[in-house]
């Protein structure tokens, strides 16, 4: 099981000084988001000033773009990155896609699967010199000129990673991908009565076996050296988990563990605006089911022995703070 770290950087400059950090601890792959800020800019620093970390976006909207300009910043981050970049993609939901970035909507997983095999067909013609001839239902790339070629690379194919929640899209990564970037409001039931069964389901039906798939995720964790640290840890974890469980998109976690009444209430607080209520409505068996706790020394043994067999990559779902570096150094070393 590997140990990863995700970054959320305000700046270019902040990214460089993070990665670096990130790569003197020793933590396995950096992983951007887009949230605040595009995911991809602060990776194409991190790549000139970094030389051992792996650097991937946890991830990318897909639909916000198309597969040719995905494939061409892949193609250059990898290079940049001397073949270190992974590609996280996801789908959002159809209001972000139609109202945040005014692009269309479609079929999430058949649309998704499409652009991965667009984006690779457009990698195809680059390596190997083929013409470009993709024909789907919602992607049709025809057309690409020497003058738009970088040329082949010498590092092996970016690694593709997707979210994914539903039964369609678990297996979509089971068939197509290196990795799949599970939700962290996750169950260990979720994991593996949802999560796996599909990914199986998908490698099954593309000749692929378990070993060809990475399962990454961020984890919630309580910890603090005081039973004070540990209490507001505690309450900072509550309050993530009671804004998940009010989203209709991850309900399938709550009903899975008979925890329906609970979202459902979760929700009508939530369109009432009413945050400061939800978090009291997370029980403490809930919060031992969504988050690991324990001492700060204890967590990474706590992490490997619940997600052993599940994930192969873990974050901790916590924010990256470099002045805590001998406290980040004991929880990687305990991964190596």
């Amino acid at each position: 099981m590997k140990l990863d770290v995700a970054i959320m950087s305000n700046t270019l400059a902040e990214a460089v000084a993070l990665a670096q950090a990130a790569e003197g601890i020793g933590f396995d792959t950096l992983w951007t988001s887009e949230t605040q800020h595009d995911p991809f800019l602060p990776l194409g620093v991190a790549a000139l000033h970094t030389t051992r970390i792996g650097l991937g976006t946890a991830i990318a909207v897909a639909f916000a773009r198309n597969p040719t300009s995905v494939a061409h910043l892949a193609w250059d981050l990898r290079e940049a990155s001397q073949g270190r970049f992974i590609l996280g993609l996801g789908t959002q939901v159809q209001a972000h896609i139609e109202r945040r970035f005014g692009m269309p909507w479609g079929p999430p997983a058949a649309r998704l699967r499409e652009f991965i095999l667009a984006m690779r067909a457009v990698w195809a013609a680059w390596q190997d010199g083929g013409r470009l001839n993709f024909r789907g239902e919602h992607y049709k790339l025809t057309l690409m000129a020497p003058f738009f070629n970088p040329g082949p690379s010498q590092y092996p194919e970016v690694p593709v990673y997707i979210a994914a929640v539903n039964a369609q899209m678990c297996q979509l990564a089971g068939e197509l991908c290196q990795g799949l970037h599970v939700h962290p409001f996750h169950t260990t039931r979720y994991l593996r009565e949802q999560i796996l069964p599909n990914v199986q389901q998908g490698l099954e039906a593309a000749g692929r076996r378990r070993g060809d798939i990475a399962l990454s995720s961020s984890v919630f964790v309580v910890t603090g050296e005081s039973a004070q640290e540990r209490e507001q840890a505690r309450q900072q974890v509550r309050s993530q988990i009671a804004f998940y469980a009010s989203t209709p998109s991850y309900s399938k976690v709550m009903e899975l563990h008979g925890w329906g009444e609970v979202r459902e209430r979760l929700s009508s607080l939530a369109v009432r605006q009413r945050w400061e209520e939800m978090p009291a409505l997370i029980s403490d068996d809930m919060l031992a089911q969504f988050a690991v706790e324990g001492r700060p020394e204890e967590i990474p043994y706590l992490v490997k022995l619940r997600y052993v067999g599940l994930l192969e990559r873990v974050t901790f779902y916590l924010p990256f703070d470099p002045g805590r570096e001998k406290l980040w150094r004991v929880w990687v070393e305990a991964f190596n």
